[in-house]
Formats: structure tokens, C-alpha cells, sequence
């Protein structure tokens, strides 16, 4: 026993022995030879994964229970300024800001949140927090600068354009109704030419009249929130709803909720407007749009159903992308823009809403915009 300690204490070659003590040995030399085998490997690992976390653009930390850092990449000391002395430190004392501590205490794991960078002026970042690992959660901050100067220019150049049209085309609206009201004598095929005109003309309105309320609703947060009462404003909609509606459609509206919404009453009429106009665009001729205002989750639900034809799976991730459209030919023939779902869109994101589709074809389409209990009120 005496040869095995100090064998196993000072190394060296396999000791004489006979008999049992022979295998016991060898089984010992196999174990210490396996477990450094596998504390090669290990090491070999961790060497590779640290530098491919180096390499990481994202700055990336290892948060603990508390909060605490336990890990961080190169990429958090150039982007967040944390050095190898923060290692234990509480994220919340190196970043200070209101708004990190709020989206951390959230645990909403959906979310990302944008802030400035401590270590570049007008440097932009944004953060979001995934859980792993039981108690760990993983801080990934990527440099999202230039991606906002590219946005913010796309922005600029959408709403210059439109306003430097929107005079011109006016003019040219009003000399085309001119001609058309003018033009009563002449043939009819001169008087369906002018029609076309104007039609077209109109759609070009409301093309950019689409693009400045969606250069409007990116350029900023929600500027203050006042108590809307959704029971009168859906009822307004509907009303003017049934007046675009064609003579056999009929527009139902159900009010299950006495829940009204804190925001802005001019962007949700906007929302609650495109949502039951888009409805009564795509349902058959006599069909029936449902527009129904019920409790949900806490918070309230708008639904808008209708009985046209459906949509394809496939079409549902894109619908609320701006000029995405599932049938450009209907598109056309209804005078759509392809911009009511991205106004839709962004309207709900900024009153911390977010909208859910649900269409199969041959059965039509539900549309829900889900208001979580931060925004809903009882009346």
C-alpha cells in the first residue's frame, strides 16, 4: 500500500508486484492515463471555445443568479468598457441606466432594448437577454449603429419623396376631376379614359399618404397616452366601414368588453380602420366581417374575422411587410397599397401590442391585435 501512495503521489513507472497486486496497478495506470486523455480534450475545448468567443462581434457576458458577471468575451470590453476586474460585479452598477435595469428585472426574453454605448458617442446598441444553463442568463449587446443611420436615412429619403409628390399630385388630382366633370358629352370611351385617370390618381394619394403615416409612426415612441374609449371609436370605424363595404356586405360588430386602451386614438383608429377595410376587401361579396371586442389574457383583444378566401401559410410571416401582397391582381383591382398591415404593424408595436393572424384557404382570415393589461382600462 505504501508503494501504491507514494506512486500515485510522485509519478513515475508502475511499480513490482505480484499476483492481485500486479492488476490493481495496471487498473490504476489505465485510470490515470484515460482521465488525462480527457483532461487533454477538456482543455483542448475550452481553448477552442475561447477563441471563438474572441472572435464574437457581439459583446457577450455570462450573467449569474444575482446578476453578477461570471464571464465576458474581448468583444464586451471594446463595446460595454467591462475590464477582468468587474468579474463578480452586478451588471447594473457598470451600466447605469434606467432603462437596462427595467429590461433586466423584466425577464422578458422576447425583447430587445437599445442604448447608447458608455465607450462611443452616438454609438448605438442593442441588448437582449436569453436564458440558459438553470440560474445563468447569456447578455448579448450587438453594435447596431449603422444599421439605424441606414434606417434613418431610408426614412428621410421615403418622407422627402413623398412630401415633394404630394403637391404635384394634387394639382394633377384636381385638373383630372376638372376634365372629368367637363368631359360629360364626350364619348364614353373618352369619359372611362378619365375615370381610369382619376382612379389611379387616387391610388397614388393614398400610396404616399401610406408612406408618410409610416415615416411618421418610426420616427419616435409614443408621445404620451390618453384613455380611449374603444367602444365609441369601433363603432365610428364601422360606421364609415359599411359606407366602403359593397350593398350585400355587412360589417357586425360585437362589443363582449367594456375595456378601453390607453395611447393615441388617431393611430388606433388608423389600425382598427385598415384591419376591418382589409377584412371587407377580401370577403365575398355578401359575406360578413365580425369585428368583435373581447377581454383576453389580462389585457383586451380586437378581432376581425372574415369569410373570403383565405391565406396560404407560407404568405403569413410576410403579411405585415410594407408592399408584401398575396395576390398583386386583387391588390390592384381593390385600389390596396400594400401598407395597411405594416401601419397595423407599427401602430400596435408602439402601444406594446402585437397582432396575430390565423387563415387557412377556403375559410377565410382572423386578424387579432392583442393589448397586453398595461394598456387596457375598464370603463
Amino acid at each position: 500500500i505504501n508503494n501504491i501512495v507514494m506512486w500515485l503521489r510522485e509519478g513515475g513507472r508502475i511499480p513490482q508486484g505480484g499476483g492481485i497486486w500486479e492488476e490493481i496497478y495496471y487498473l490504476i495506470y489505465r485510470l490515470r492515463r484515460r482521465n488525462k486523455t480527457r483532461k487533454k480534450r477538456l482543455i483542448e475545448m475550452l481553448e477552442r471555445f475561447r477563441t471563438a468567443t474572441a472572435a464574437l462581434p457581439d459583446a457577450t457576458v455570462v450573467l449569474g443568479r444575482r446578476d453578477e458577471i461570471d464571464w465576458f468575451n474581448d468583444a464586451a470590453e471594446r463595446l460595454l468598457g467591462l475590464r477582468k476586474g468587474d468579474i463578480g460585479q452586478q451588471i447594473g452598477n457598470l451600466l447605469r441606466s434606467p432603462k437596462f435595469a427595467e429590461f433586466l428585472q423584466s425577464s422578458n426574453y422576447g425583447a430587445t432594448l437599445s442604448i447608447a454605448s458608455p465607450m462611443a458617442d452616438k454609438a448605438e446598441l442593442e441588448i437582449r437577454v436569453v436564458p440558459y444553463g438553470g440560474d445563468l442568463r447569456l447578455l448579448i449587446a450587438q453594435d447596431v449603429t449603422q444599421i439605424r443611420f441606414m434606417e434613418r436615412v431610408r426614412s428621410d429619403f421615403v418622407a422627402n419623396v413623398s412630401h415633394e409628390l404630394r403637391t404635384p399630385l394634387t394639382v394633377l388630382r384636381g385638373y383630372v376631376e376638372t376634365l372629368g366633370d367637363a368631359g360629360e358629352d364626350l364619348p364614353e370611351h373618352y369619359q372611362k379614359i378619365f375615370r381610369r385617370m382619376e382612379e389611379q390618381t387616387l391610388r397614388m394619394q393614398r400610396l404616399i399618404d401610406g408612406l408618410l403615416t409610416l415615416t411618421k409612426l418610426e420616427s419616435g415612441a409614443l408621445a404620451g397616452s390618453k384613455r380611449v374609449g374603444v367602444a365609441a371609436l369601433l363603432r365610428s370605424v364601422c360606421d364609415e366601414a359599411r359606407l366602403l363595404a359593397q350593398p350585400e356586405q355587412t360589417v357586425a360588430l360585437h362589443l363582449e368588453s367594456e375595456s378601453d386602451l390607453l395611447g393615441s386614438e388617431s393611430e388606433l383608429r388608423s389600425a382598427f380602420s385598415n384591419l376591418i377595410v382589409n377584412a371587407l376587401k377580401y370577403a365575398s361579396q355578401d359575406g360578413e366581417v365580425s369585428v368583435r371586442w373581447r377581454d383576453g389574457d389580462g389585457g383586451a383583444v380586437l378581432e376581425v374575422e372574415d369569410n373570403g378566401p383565405g391565406i396560404a401559410a407560407e404568405h403569413l410571416p410576410r403579411l405585415t411587410e410594407r408592399f408584401y401582397r398575396v395576390d398583386r391582381s386583387r391588390s390592384r383591382s381593390t385600389g390596396g397599397t400594400g401598407l395597411g398591415l405594416a401601419i397595423v404593424k407599427h401602430v400596435l408595436s408602439r402601444h406594446h401590442a402585437h397582432l396575430e393572424i390565423h387563415s387557412e384557404p377556403g375559410r377565410g382570415s382572423t386578424f387579432s391585435a392583442v393589448f397586453p393589461a398595461a394598456r387596457a382600462r375598464m370603463a
